[in-house]
């Protein structure tokens, strides 16, 4: 048998119900990348005979004599394929997962399906992009070549360094190496929402041919840890363990399975048995307040005593090794400080209450007072390249993780900790990252690959299915937010009482801190003297919720900017006026009840350009289909750059021969765009330009500490230590010191400035059917200095997008037995280029004293004024408020007939 790969004969033979995704990975193609499994995603997409296919759901045995081309065979000996080339020019991409599937499918549409792309492309996904710039790519319409002179790089819409590898499929992701030897680990999951584990017998798995080792509660570490990761360990529940003896959700991981192939592995898992013992579970978060709700975790959770600084390792060369395997044994409990204050009869993880003024006097004082309840859904991040690792151990039997993660450095520091190991014994690195968006700010499979790699001493590898992203790994929190307002008739706010109940899941995670997240510049951006916080976040037997792009905000700002929209109707003011009255103005100290870090502070002020765009926009007209009923909202949110207690990124610069020059940082990269900006910054400060900048990054061998590509500090603390280092190189070279050089720049991410965003909408209402239109989208932003305006307009275009996706579609469902039936792209409908408007980005005239030559955060914080900046437009539209997302048709239509 032979298949024709990119003009090349392939003779080995497919496996029994292999699928040409899989073949051609194994034969070295890995641009083909791994999306979905099922036909939704594109990410997958070849040519057979000319002609796109999903390879992941073509059977490898009928590419027998045909010509099969991949990404890698696409372009000339010498030059790139046009569509390669009009993505590279346009920058048709952002973490870049799904690029060359994209342009797989662009390069064989005719000029006829060129003219409709919405349904050309309706079977490829993008969920970093909202699809402009793939539009502008495919329709050869690029921004303006530009090339900066030395020094003047900050500020230029630069593509970024790894754009010639993203469009030719040499990007290097997770699983983009071949690691001969490897194992492949799967798990078998809990089908109970709450039991425990009385036995498993693994005798008949271990009889299955390829079965190398079974994993048991009893075979992990009994340590406590949490899989959300921060600089500060003590702001998370220590609730999990590597594999317990009481599962909590239905989908925890119960056992693993190692074998020689994912077939073994898998049929192994079918026949362990399992003996449980089932206990009363509590699916829905109010019922787990009640005092006769069972108790999740009876034990309280222990808070880690740590030290996060770590020596420096030299670097070793990623390779794998047949070292020995490694006993591994709990860690000593000398790691672990004496326990929190304790809620071992409750299902409380955290609570806030605090107040400041007098709420009860301000309400008096009110002409008008508005209260409402709201409610936002589960929402998956998508992120096309699912969780996963492949760990080995080194020839000096090192443990050695790659990893799709947003914190290498961090996820170092557990791995370490769970299996006694030295710091410098354990090596994390991320590749080019397939999509984030928070949800690989969390340790979900490193734990498990380690003990594996520790047992056998051979590489592991474990990657999620698309299944097991949707029941395994975390969810946006669901949240149910009461506000209660009051205003005079001039317009000017005299209360706000907030009520929040926060699902947190089976485990703690973020809870605690995207509680206090959420209601803090939700209410802060806000200058009102009387304001009440009460909120709590509980656990319930439902799939853990985790840090999600706004970390809180986005559910409570949903609910905020509702109540405020309907306080200004009440009393006949326009929205954008009555925020002018309220917002809080330059100068102004940032207040909102509760105990919070005082290093926030508005270091530069553009919230009064957003709304003055806001104000614009409304003054504009759209056409809508006859009979539909029209309407126009908007919305505002403010957003803290960075966490409070500190992040910290390290940076190193050296100068190379021939006048180029290092840069050492360690930010993953996935999309954020941070990789192109510190190359600028870099240029800028040392008088060159940044093609002779070259980056490397998120291995923990090879550069200094970086507390993780999250909470909005790729630009603010990242770049302001490659700033920093920059700066001190420069004096370096002005002082004649000879030979090679290189300097050290830190920051340790205080103070931090605050970001405003503003959206507005015009939508059309279908009244008979409930139907919604988005007319026109306008998006105005506070990002201080505009590093790189290409760049950032993809990021505030693809926060909108994937807010969107939540406001108007994206739920995750769980039955009443607390089973996410929400498993793949079928049923769970992310944006596709139909679903997404063209939305218009517009920039406040800013620069900032805090953030790095003048630059504000911005990848977070698009997203969290669209919900309610939609919601406010469909109530102008029909008369009535909705209050629960997604603003699906049919919950319009039944409003409306209310």
């Amino acid at each position: 048998m032979s298949i024709e790969i990119n003009g090349a004969a392939h003779e080995r033979a497919p496996r029994p119900g292999q699928c040409l995704r899989t073949y051609l990975r194994e034969e070295g193609c890995f641009g083909v990348k791994k999306g979905c499994d099922t036909g939704d995603c594109g990410a997958c997409t070849v040519h057979i005979d000319g002609k796109p296919v999903h390879s992941c759901v073509y059977p490898a045995f009928r590419a027998q004599g045909r010509s099969v081309t991949t990404i890698e065979g696409l372009a000339g000996p010498a030059d790139l394929h046009p569509m390669q080339q009009c993505f590279l020019d346009a920058q048709g991409f952002q973490c870049g997962f799904c690029t060359a599937g994209m342009i797989m499918t662009a390069a064989a549409l005719s000029a006829g399906q060129r003219e409709d792309l919405p349904r050309a492309l309706k079977g490829n996904l993008c969920r970093c992009t909202g699809y402009r710039a793939i539009t502008d790519a495919i329709t050869a319409r690029p921004p303006a070549a530009v090339d900066p002179a030395p020094g003047a790089a900050v500020g230029a819409s630069l593509g970024a360094p790894a754009g010639p590898q993203v469009v030719t499929g040499a990007a290097r992701y997770t699983f983009d190496l071949d690691v001969p030897g490897v194992l492949h680990l799967k798990v078998l999951r809990s089908p109970h929402p709450h039991a425990r584990i009385i036995s498993v017998d693994t005798s008949e798995a271990l009889a299955v041919p390829g079965v190398e080792l079974v994993l048991t509660h009893k075979d992990a570490p009994d340590q406590l840890f949490s899989t959300a990761q921060h600089e500060r360990e003590a702001e998370d529940p220590y609730d999990t363990r590597v594999l317990d003896e009481v599962v909590r959700f239905v989908g925890q991981r119960v056992a693993a399975v190692v074998a020689t192939s994912e077939a073994a592995a898998e049929e192994g898992c079918r026949r362990l048995q399992v003996t449980y013992e089932i206990l009363p579970a509590v699916i829905d978060p109010e019922a787990a307040l009640r005092p006769d709700a069972p108790i999740l975790h009876p034990s309280t959770p222990s808070i880690p005593c740590t030290d996060s600084t770590s020596p420096d390792s030299p670097a070793v060369p990623a390779h794998a090794s047949s070292a020995a395997p490694v006993d591994v044994a709990p860690a000593a409990s000398a790691d672990v400080s004496p326990v929190a204050p304790s809620r071992a009869q409750s299902n409380v993880v955290a609570e806030l209450h605090a107040s400041l003024g007098d709420v009860d006097a301000g309400f008096a004082a009110a002409d008008v007072v508005y209260e409402e309840t709201f409610r936002t859904a589960r929402v998956q991040h998508a992120s096309l390249e699912t969780h996963g690792a492949v760990g080995w151990l080194d020839e000096g039997g090192r443990l050695v993780i790659r990893s799709s993660t947003q914190t290498p450095f961090l996820t170092r520091r557990l791995v370490a900790r769970l299996y006694d190991l030295p710091t410098d014994r354990v090596r994390v690195i991320a590749g080019r990252v397939g999509g984030g968006f928070g949800g690989k700010q969390e340790m979900l499979v490193e734990d498990l690959v380690a003990l594996a790699v520790l047992r056998t001493g051979r590489p592991v590898r474990w990657e999620f299915t698309r299944a097991e992203q949707f029941i395994g790994a975390t969810t946006r929190h669901p949240f149910v937010v009461t506000l209660k307002a009051g205003a005079r008739r001039d317009g000017s706010l005299t209360a706000m009482q907030l009520d929040v109940l926060v699902d947190t899941g089976a485990y703690g995670n973020h809870g605690p801190s995207v509680m206090h997240h959420g209601c803090h510049e939700s209410l802060a951006v806000y200058r009102c003297a009387n304001m009440r916080t009460d909120a709590v976040t509980v656990y319930t037997n439902t799939v853990p919720a985790g840090a999600f792009r706004g970390y809180g905000l986005g559910q409570v700002t949903f609910a905020v900017e509702s109540v405020l929209d309907e306080l200004a109707r009440r009393i006949g003011m326009d929205p954008v006026t009555f925020r002018e009255l309220n917002v809080v103005r330059e100068g102004d100290d940032l207040t909102a009840p509760g105990d919070h870090v005082d290093d926030l502070g508005i270091a530069s002020y553009g919230l009064d350009q957003c709304l003055d765009r806001m104000r614009a926009a409304a003054a504009t007209t759209d056409e809508a289909p006859p009979g539909w009923l029209v309407g126009q909202g908007m919305a505002i949110a403010m957003i803290a750059a960075g966490p409070p207690g500190g992040h910290f990124a390290d940076a190193t610069i050296t100068r190379l021969p021939g006048g180029c020059y290092q840069v050492d940082v360690g930010t993953a990269e996935f999309g954020n765009g941070s990789t192109t900006v510190h190359a600028q910054i870099a240029a800028d400060e040392l008088g060159t330009t940044p093609d002779r900048i070259v980056i490397r990054q998120s291995d923990t061998d090879v550069v200094r500490h970086d507390t993780g590509a999250f909470a909005s500090t790729g630009v603010v603390v990242a770049g302001q230590a490659v700033l920093r280092a920059a700066r001190a190189l420069r004096a370096k070279i002005a002082a004649g010191v000879e030979g090679p050089l290189s300097a050290h720049g830190y920051f340790d991410g205080t103070p931090r400035s605050v970001a405003f965003n503003a959206q507005w909408f015009r939508v059309a209402v279908d009244p008979d059917t409930g139907e919604l239109r988005i007319l026109r989208s306008v998006h105005s932003a506070d990002a201080g200095t505009v590093m790189n305006p290409l760049q950032l307009r993809g990021q505030i275009e693809g926060g909108v997008a994937q807010a969107l996706g939540a406001t108007l579609a994206e739920h995750v469902d769980i039955d009443e037995s607390g089973e996410v039936t929400t498993t793949g792209f079928r049923q769970y409908h992310l944006p596709t280029f139909a679903d997404v408007p063209h939305t218009e980005v517009h920039f406040a005239d800013t620069s900032d004293t805090i953030g790095p030559l003048g630059a504000k955060s911005m990848s977070e914080s698009p997203f969290n004024p669209v919900s309610p900046a939609l919601a406010n437009a469909v109530r102008d539209a029909i008369g009535v408020r909705l209050t629960v997302l997604p603003l699906t048709a049919d919950r319009i239509w039944q409003a409306m007939q209310r």
